[in-house]
């Protein structure tokens, strides 16, 4: 309980701003599923290049992740209140210049529309996005007592996972009635409420001792943005897919080698040093990647077989997504009462085969079965949110706190970035490879159902092997959960029972 002037406050209450700040910066990774094909209209990016247009998506999660180690340190520093207002600033300021992208390339040189800055402004907006959430994770540390802390990063977890269910179908209601702009546009009154919101909470603490390592984080960055590049060519490979990934391990050695020396490293030694932490790490990478398969297909899936509207689309993705954030709050309790070792493996095996049974789909599948199955993977993700986050804090310093939230977050990010790589790349192959032979368009109004027909077979069919692959991914995190919690054990839930009964 924090006191202010004169009132007690309950920790929760203090809570409440974070989340909401989670909420929007969540809600901007995947409000572009269903802005897409208006934003692709509008910068002149054909259909044909979907693989171009999925940078809009991939930029953001690269900015996303890379602001996460620094800002964790900048937390540590100056406090989680001013970082907060700080990423908040540099969000609604890249939300601005998102909207005015369409308008930018013509006023610095009378140049058309270019897709390419919007995704550049869209990398600059998610650097503030991507510090929200480790700010966040760290305040709970010092907003909230050990005994509750498994049920806020419940909440926080909760809140990201809400953005990402509202997303989708925000862009969709606002390309219904609005332009596409008016989704970054709206961000800026909304963001000043968080910001006026968590100045009513204290300062937090901080540390001047806590020294930030910005050539690291630059090499970090550069590394992630190289990998991506690497990814998006999987599908196929080629010499700059070579040269990529050939690069990008120069620089993790060096990062390594940076980590290393620096005797205030981006990522603090000893955090490497804790079992669960590592394992946690490994873990939330697989999930990430897992998550992002299911948030970007479902209503690319709506669309492209169902002929789905942008709005029913997100409605789609509704189903799994709030049984995410639903779960997330059930996960907390329960890892708060018996620790995280039950939650995490029951999470992931229930992920495993919701993602199985969805892979069975048909184009001719329908309710209930399609909630049923929704829920029933949302549900298995959510309950893995706040066990991985109770598990990379375990016997984590009070000072490194920040860095490890930090980490712990980017390792999913990390996980969603590369998974959407891999996705878009071998997604278009692979579409490409089962429509080679179906002819484009007949006048013949019978040949050309038979062509719609076979392009949402083939549709269809990439989707259910990406589920494969989601259902595979969750099953071996099986293995570095299972390690994440080996030591651990019920240790938590044991420390809480004595705590209640001295």
């Amino acid at each position: 309980m924090f006191s202010r002037a004169g009132r007690i406050v309950s920790p929760y209450r203090l809570l409440l701003p974070l989340c909401f700040g989670v909420f929007i910066a969540a809600d901007d990774m995947t409000v572009v599923v269903t802005l897409l094909p208006d934003m692709m209209a509008d910068l002149r990016v054909g259909v044909s290049e979907l693989d171009r247009a999925s940078w809009s998506i991939t930029g953001f999660l690269i900015g996303f992740t890379a602001a996460m180690p620094l800002m964790g340190r900048i937390s540590d520093r100056a406090g989680y209140r001013l970082a907060f207002l700080a990423a908040l600033g540099v969000f609604t300021l890249g939300s601005a210049l998102v909207a005015m992208s369409p308008q930018i390339p013509g006023w610095l040189f009378g140049g058309p529309p270019e897709f390419n800055w919007l995704v550049g402004m869209r990398v600059f907006q998610a650097i503030g996005g991507g510090a929200i959430i480790p700010i966040s994770i760290a305040a709970v540390n010092e907003l909230v007592d050990g005994r509750h802390r498994a049920i806020a990063y419940g909440l926080i977890g909760a809140s990201a996972e809400a953005g990402g269910v509202f997303g989708p179908l925000w862009g969709g209601g606002i390309t219904t009635w609005l332009s596409w702009e008016w989704a970054f546009w709206l961000n800026i009154p909304v963001t000043a409420v968080a910001a006026l919101w968590i100045m009513r909470n204290p300062p937090g603490r901080r540390n001047s001792n806590v020294r930030v390592d910005v050539p690291a984080g630059i090499v970090f960055a550069a590394a992630l943005a190289l990998l991506t590049v690497g990814l998006v060519r999987i599908g196929e490979p080629d010499a700059l897919m070579a040269i990529s990934l050939a690069v990008t391990a120069v620089l993790v050695v060096l990062l390594v080698l940076m980590n290393t020396r620096s005797a205030d490293a981006l990522f603090p030694r000893p955090l490497f040093h804790l079992v669960s932490f590592n394992f946690a790490n490994v873990t939330h990478f697989l999930v990430g990647a897992v998550l992002i398969i299911g948030m970007v297909t479902v209503p690319l899936m709506a669309a492209t077989v169902f002929g789905m509207t942008p709005i029913e689309g997100g409605l789609q993705l509704l189903r799994m997504t709030v049984a995410i954030g639903a779960a997330a709050v059930v996960g907390g309790i329960i890892t708060q009462r018996i620790g995280p070792r039950v939650p995490v493996l029951v999470g992931l095996l229930v992920t495993s085969v919701g993602f199985l049974l969805m892979s069975r789909w048909a184009v001719d599948v329908a309710e209930p079965t399609l909630t049923a199955h929704l829920l029933l993977t949302g549900l298995g993700l959510g309950l893995l949110v706040s066990p991985i986050a109770e598990s990379a804090l375990f016997k984590v310093a009070d000072d490194q706190r920040g860095a490890a939230s930090a980490l712990i977050t980017v390792s999913r990010m990390v996980g969603m970035t590369a998974g959407l790589a891999a996705l878009t790349a071998l997604g278009t192959v692979q579409f490409q490879q089962l429509v080679a032979d179906v002819p484009a368009f007949s006048l013949d109004p019978v040949v050309q159902e038979q062509i719609v027909e076979s392009a949402q077979n083939a549709a269809m069919d990439v989707f259910t092997r990406f589920y494969q692959y989601a259902a595979t991914l969750s099953a071996l995190a099986l293995i570095p959960a299972y390690l994440m919690t080996r030591r651990m054990g019920f240790t938590l839930a044991g420390s809480v029972g004595r705590r209640r009964l001295g």
